[in-house]
């Protein structure tokens, strides 16, 4: 059985195995917030039961960014009329106005990572949130407030992260990924390095870190990342200035070179003005 493990007071976190995600749930005395949603209906509907053993508390939604596995269960638990779903306006924006294209990519990234699960993307319904971040948005839960911020492009344009100040853990989405390299195929690269710095920066000693995947962390492992993806930029600088392959960039890079390609090629297209 799927359950939620208490990470900090009142902040509870369910590792899905299916791609080792991670949903998060915050309870408040008078709404609780999920973020994240898994990546199917009957995913969803276990995460929606695995909650209501934590608290019977109406909820609010989050997602943390537009991929599949974080956004595609938001039809199955928002209700009707449906809650308020917070992301970032980047995030709102495709899911909104180019939900097939998404599907789209889901299904070809399930066809190579779960194939399991493609029919299932195929079928799902796609909900838009409805409530958009820019910077930075409050969400009170009537005891505490959570705090969302976009500390800049990363993993994608429109990142996300959960502070819960009072509890000292911070959920980050895939901006911070452990127990598998980051994924690249929709990343900003040369801007990673600075958002993960910001995330940095809102930590303590004793800051607890929900990555998007694997298990919770510190803040030493965060810095860690943040190094990794500060060479990984480097070396894509240096390599287009010298004219470098790809392939013999990401022969260089932290996180292997299968992971790395996809970053050399965003960075050189951004670096000579053909970004995406």
């Amino acid at each position: 059985m799927t359950s939620f493990a208490e990470v900090g007071d009142n902040v509870f976190v369910l590792r899905y195995p299916v791609l080792d995600v991670n949903a998060t749930l915050i309870v408040g005395d008078g709404v609780a917030l999920l973020v994240d949603t898994l990546a199917t209906p009957a995913q969803a509907a276990e995460l929606s039961a695995a909650a209501r053993r934590v608290t019977h508390m109406p909820w609010a939604l989050v997602n943390t960014h537009h991929h599949f596995d974080h956004t595609f269960g938001n039809a199955a638990l928002a209700g009707d009329p449906p809650c308020d779903i917070w992301a970032h306006e980047e995030t709102v924006s495709l899911l909104r106005a180019r939900p097939e294209a998404v599907r789209r990519e889901a299904y070809e990234e399930a066809l190579r990572l779960a194939p399991d699960l493609a029919g299932a993307l195929a079928e799902a319904p796609i909900l838009a949130p409805n409530r958009a971040v820019h910077r930075e948005s409050t969400v009170d839960l009537g005891d505490r407030s959570v705090v969302l911020r976009h500390l800049g492009r990363g993993h994608t344009a429109g990142d996300l992260v959960v502070h819960v100040p009072d509890a000292d853990v911070i959920v980050a989405g895939d901006l911070v990924e452990e127990g598998a390299p980051p994924s690249f195929g929709d990343s900003y690269p040369l801007e990673w390095p600075e958002a993960v710095a910001a995330l940095l920066r809102l930590t303590t000693p004793a800051t607890v870190v929900v990555p998007g995947h694997g298990a919770p962390v510190g803040p030493n492992f965060v810095k860690g990342q943040h190094e990794e993806l500060a060479a990984l930029d480097w070396l894509i600088r240096d390599g287009h200035r010298d004219g470098a392959p790809v392939a013999s960039v990401a022969a260089k890079a932290p996180f292997g070179p299968d992971a790395a390609r996809a970053a050399v090629r965003r960075g050189y297209a951004e670096l000579s003005g053909r970004a995406e």
